[in-house]
């Protein structure tokens, strides 16, 4: 079985990569399960030519359509191809807990609704939709509500939508990671018993998490390896590292004072921070200025983008394309290939209703934000005390 995929919001390929990467075999009916990819969009030029080298073969292959998703044509099957399955990863920039968290009303909230448009236009067999850990609390929660609920129902079609926060440290990705997946297996095939469920962490206990060093180091990343220009610091800067320990940030007591940061206000825990060599990375991030690109625990310097790429859980050979700061910005928007995977096969599992390990879904996400919102407008019908009785039992 072959899903054929679309995408919005592509970014530079994560979970495409994923997808693309992932099979599952019946073991008894030796039936494959794999995703094809059949076109995608995102606004970013050097992520689409990113997309398209490393998962079509060719950087200006035409089924990545580069450009607003406003203007995108969705329903035009010329363009856009009838397809399976669908991703994205819609922008997080108002949700992200850094930042104004504007929600549904900033500039890039709104732009789920695109996703949704796919949703009720193609009726994919499942959706795949990630975004930031602060979609939760944004608007108040009203803005995951709003969202789940259109995912739930996006138009003439229905799916049965498995919220959960994964925290990617406990997948096997060398960094605490937290994002909010939400998988939707369309209504007609749960109906029949295709059922999703969160698969279980491989790495649960933190004992065993895989470290920031052991990614960068094991295998060691050949010098020619693309995306592996060194930085280049200030003498200043280097020997304000040179102060500062492993997990440190620039707020370290220990740094002499005229080394010391001369900011007022707010004190990002990101600055300067060097990475303890025996835990996950911390977050890798796209956006920010000087201080913010992540820090060697040994060398006096930030890492170079093969090395963030690792810790994405990006191969050596996945070539980013564009400026070095082109670059960072798509692995640091990026889904770790390797957490997206394990999400995926599940899903191609439950198609071909092959038994794996699995945990509930995040409580504080789960449904009842949705019966609540079902119940409210139950009780607002004009139907009759028999009928909302029957409906309050179906919910």
């Amino acid at each position: 079985m072959i899903f054929k995929k679309g995408e919005l919001f592509n970014g530079p390929g994560g979970l495409s990569l994923a997808a693309k990467n992932t099979v599952v075999i019946h073991p008894e009916t030796k039936e494959e399960f794999r995703i094809e990819h059949v076109w995608s969009n995102d606004f970013d030029q050097n992520a689409c030519r990113t997309f398209a080298l490393n998962i079509c073969g060719d950087e200006n292959d035409p089924s990545v359509i580069c450009g607003p998703v406003e203007n995108l044509p969705i329903g035009d099957r010329s363009l856009l191809k009838e397809i399976d399955c669908f991703a994205f990863g819609f922008p997080c920039n108002d949700y992200s807990n850094v930042g104004e968290k504007k929600g549904l009303g900033g500039t890039y909230g709104p732009l789920y609704s695109y996703g949704v448009k796919v949703l009720n236009e193609y009726k994919p067999k499942f959706f795949v939709a990630e975004n930031v850990g602060g979609l939760q609390s944004a608007n108040e929660g009203r803005a995951f509500i709003q969202i789940l609920n259109e995912l739930e129902s996006p138009g003439n079609v229905e799916y049965v939508v498995t919220p959960h926060l994964y925290k990617f440290e406990e997948y096997g990705v060398p960094q605490a990671r937290h994002r909010i997946i939400i998988v939707g297996i369309r209504k007609d095939l749960a109906d029949q018993g295709i059922e999703f469920k969160v698969p279980a962490p491989t790495t649960p206990n933190s004992a065993d998490y895989k470290t920031c060093k052991d990614a960068i180091l094991n295998p060691p990343i050949p010098e020619d390896a693309p995306n592996h220009e060194m930085p280049r610091h200030t003498a200043k800067v280097k020997k304000m590292l040179s102060y500062i320990p492993p997990g440190e940030n620039a707020w370290y007591i220990g740094i002499p004072e005229e080394l010391q940061l001369k900011v007022k206000g707010a004190r990002l825990s990101s600055i300067y921070k060097r990475l303890d060599p025996t835990r996950p990375a911390y977050t890798v991030t796209g956006s920010g200025g000087g201080g913010t690109h992540m820090y060697h625990w040994e060398e006096t310097r930030a890492l170079t983008n093969r090395e963030r790429a690792r810790l994405q859980t990006f191969p050596d050979d996945f070539i980013f394309t564009g400026s070095k700061e082109a670059a960072r910005k798509q692995i640091g928007m990026a889904v770790p290939p390797a957490g997206a995977a394990i999400v995926f096969q599940a899903i191609l599992k439950s198609f071909a209703k092959i038994p794996y390990e699995f945990v509930e879904p995040t409580k504080k996400f789960q449904l009842e934000y949705l019966q609540k919102e079902k119940m409210k407008k139950v009780i607002k019908s004009n139907i009759n005390a028999d009928e909302k009785q029957l409906a309050f039992n179906n919910i």
